[in-house]
Protein backbone atom coordinates (compact mmCIF):
# COMPACT_ATOMS: atom_id res chain seq x y z
CA UNK A 1 0.00 0.00 0.00
CA UNK A 2 1.55 3.73 -0.48
CA UNK A 3 1.15 6.51 1.90
CA UNK A 4 0.55 10.03 0.89
CA UNK A 5 1.30 13.03 2.95
CA UNK A 6 -0.90 16.48 1.93
CA UNK A 7 0.84 19.35 3.50
CA UNK A 8 -0.88 22.09 4.14
CA UNK A 9 2.51 23.12 5.95
CA UNK A 10 2.49 24.88 9.86
CA UNK A 11 5.91 26.51 8.68
CA UNK A 12 6.11 29.96 8.65
CA UNK A 13 8.86 32.52 9.44
CA UNK A 14 12.87 32.49 8.20
CA UNK A 15 14.44 29.54 7.54
CA UNK A 16 12.41 26.97 9.09
CA UNK A 17 12.51 23.74 8.10
CA UNK A 18 11.75 19.65 9.62
CA UNK A 19 11.34 16.63 7.88
CA UNK A 20 9.70 12.82 9.76
CA UNK A 21 10.83 9.38 8.25
CA UNK A 22 8.49 7.83 5.76
CA UNK A 23 7.19 4.06 6.57
CA UNK A 24 5.16 3.98 2.84
CA UNK A 25 4.50 5.70 -0.34
CA UNK A 26 3.09 9.14 0.42
CA UNK A 27 1.53 12.29 -0.94
CA UNK A 28 1.81 16.14 0.80
CA UNK A 29 -0.35 18.67 0.08
CA UNK A 30 0.30 22.08 1.07
CA UNK A 31 -1.89 25.16 1.72
CA UNK A 32 -0.33 28.41 0.76
CA UNK A 33 -1.23 31.06 2.46
CA UNK A 34 1.69 33.91 2.31
CA UNK A 35 3.69 33.69 -1.06
CA UNK A 36 7.70 33.98 -0.24
CA UNK A 37 10.47 31.23 -0.76
CA UNK A 38 9.24 27.79 0.10
CA UNK A 39 9.72 24.48 -1.44
CA UNK A 40 8.75 20.70 -0.41
CA UNK A 41 9.21 17.14 -1.30
CA UNK A 42 11.91 14.40 0.18
CA UNK A 43 15.59 13.97 1.66
CA UNK A 44 17.59 11.73 3.44
CA UNK A 45 18.72 12.27 6.67
CA UNK A 46 22.14 13.63 5.15
CA UNK A 47 20.73 16.68 3.86
CA UNK A 48 22.34 20.26 5.12
CA UNK A 49 18.54 21.38 6.46
CA UNK A 50 20.67 24.79 7.17
CA UNK A 51 20.81 25.52 3.68
CA UNK A 52 18.23 26.35 1.49
CA UNK A 53 16.72 26.40 -1.25
CA UNK A 54 17.00 22.66 -0.68
CA UNK A 55 17.99 20.28 -4.26
CA UNK A 56 21.22 21.46 -4.42
CA UNK A 57 22.57 18.25 -3.67
CA UNK A 58 21.74 14.70 -4.15
CA UNK A 59 20.42 14.11 -0.74
CA UNK A 60 17.12 15.79 -1.46
CA UNK A 61 14.11 16.38 -4.31
CA UNK A 62 12.36 19.63 -3.78
CA UNK A 63 9.27 21.19 -5.09
CA UNK A 64 10.55 25.01 -5.01
CA UNK A 65 8.34 28.23 -4.90
CA UNK A 66 9.42 28.61 -8.45
CA UNK A 67 7.56 25.44 -9.83
CA UNK A 68 10.85 23.88 -10.81
CA UNK A 69 11.98 20.71 -8.87
CA UNK A 70 15.86 20.00 -8.07
CA UNK A 71 17.77 17.41 -6.99
CA UNK A 72 21.83 17.55 -7.26
CA UNK A 73 21.44 21.57 -8.38
CA UNK A 74 19.83 20.33 -11.54
CA UNK A 75 16.17 21.10 -12.59
CA UNK A 76 14.26 17.82 -12.68
CA UNK A 77 11.25 19.01 -13.99
CA UNK A 78 8.97 22.10 -13.50
CA UNK A 79 5.31 22.97 -13.17
CA UNK A 80 3.63 24.67 -16.00
CA UNK A 81 4.11 28.18 -16.62
CA UNK A 82 0.59 29.17 -16.32
CA UNK A 83 0.21 26.72 -12.80
CA UNK A 84 2.36 28.08 -10.27
CA UNK A 85 0.83 27.52 -6.92
CA UNK A 86 -0.65 31.36 -5.87
CA UNK A 87 -1.72 32.07 -2.88
CA UNK A 88 -4.18 29.87 -1.40
CA UNK A 89 -3.49 26.99 -3.24
CA UNK A 90 -2.90 23.14 -2.64
CA UNK A 91 0.07 21.47 -3.32
CA UNK A 92 0.19 17.92 -3.46
CA UNK A 93 3.22 15.68 -3.46
CA UNK A 94 3.27 12.03 -4.03
CA UNK A 95 6.24 9.54 -3.71
CA UNK A 96 6.62 5.93 -4.85
CA UNK A 97 10.26 5.73 -3.69
CA UNK A 98 11.33 6.44 -7.50
CA UNK A 99 9.27 9.16 -8.55
CA UNK A 100 8.13 12.84 -6.91
CA UNK A 101 4.62 13.68 -8.45
CA UNK A 102 3.05 17.09 -7.53
CA UNK A 103 -0.66 18.02 -7.70
CA UNK A 104 -2.45 21.62 -8.02
CA UNK A 105 -5.59 21.91 -6.37
CA UNK A 106 -6.01 18.08 -6.83
CA UNK A 107 -5.32 18.21 -10.57
CA UNK A 108 -1.79 15.84 -11.55
CA UNK A 109 0.79 18.05 -13.04
CA UNK A 110 1.90 15.38 -14.92
CA UNK A 111 5.79 16.63 -14.25
CA UNK A 112 7.48 13.78 -12.71
CA UNK A 113 10.61 14.17 -10.88
CA UNK A 114 13.45 11.47 -9.77
CA UNK A 115 16.85 10.92 -8.57
CA UNK A 116 17.34 10.83 -4.91
CA UNK A 117 18.34 7.21 -3.58
CA UNK A 118 17.89 5.57 0.22
CA UNK A 119 15.35 6.58 2.62
CA UNK A 120 13.82 9.75 2.38
CA UNK A 121 11.92 11.95 5.02
CA UNK A 122 9.33 14.73 3.88
CA UNK A 123 10.92 17.57 3.97
CA UNK A 124 9.48 21.20 3.98
CA UNK A 125 11.18 24.75 4.38
CA UNK A 126 9.95 28.01 4.33
CA UNK A 127 12.18 31.15 4.31
CA UNK A 128 11.39 35.18 3.23
CA UNK A 129 8.29 35.38 5.47
CA UNK A 130 6.03 32.69 3.80
CA UNK A 131 3.26 30.80 5.26
CA UNK A 132 2.61 27.46 4.30
CA UNK A 133 0.08 25.04 5.95
CA UNK A 134 1.16 21.18 5.73
CA UNK A 135 -1.09 18.48 6.62
CA UNK A 136 -0.23 14.75 6.65
CA UNK A 137 -3.73 13.16 6.64
CA UNK A 138 -7.37 14.80 6.82
CA UNK A 139 -6.17 15.91 3.24
CA UNK A 140 -8.30 18.72 1.37
CA UNK A 141 -8.45 16.41 -2.17
CA UNK A 142 -8.54 12.81 -2.30
CA UNK A 143 -5.05 11.28 -2.81
CA UNK A 144 -4.37 9.36 -5.81
CA UNK A 145 -5.08 5.92 -6.38
CA UNK A 146 -2.55 4.02 -4.16
CA UNK A 147 -1.54 6.80 -1.92
CA UNK A 148 -3.00 6.95 1.33
CA UNK A 149 -1.95 8.93 4.32
CA UNK A 150 2.40 9.15 6.06
CA UNK A 151 2.38 5.80 8.22
CA UNK A 152 4.97 6.31 11.20
CA UNK A 153 7.20 3.94 12.01
CA UNK A 154 7.13 3.04 15.75
CA UNK A 155 9.32 0.95 17.90
CA UNK A 156 7.36 -2.38 19.56
CA UNK A 157 9.03 -3.16 22.80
Amino acid sequence: MAAMFTCCLGCCGEGGTGHIPLKEMPTVQLDTHHMGVWGVGVATQKVNLNQVPLGRDTNSLVLRHDGSVYHNNEEKNCLPANSLPQEGDIVGITYDHVELNLYLNGKNMHCPASGIRGTVYPVVYVDDSAILDCQFSDFYHTAPQGFEKILFEQQIF
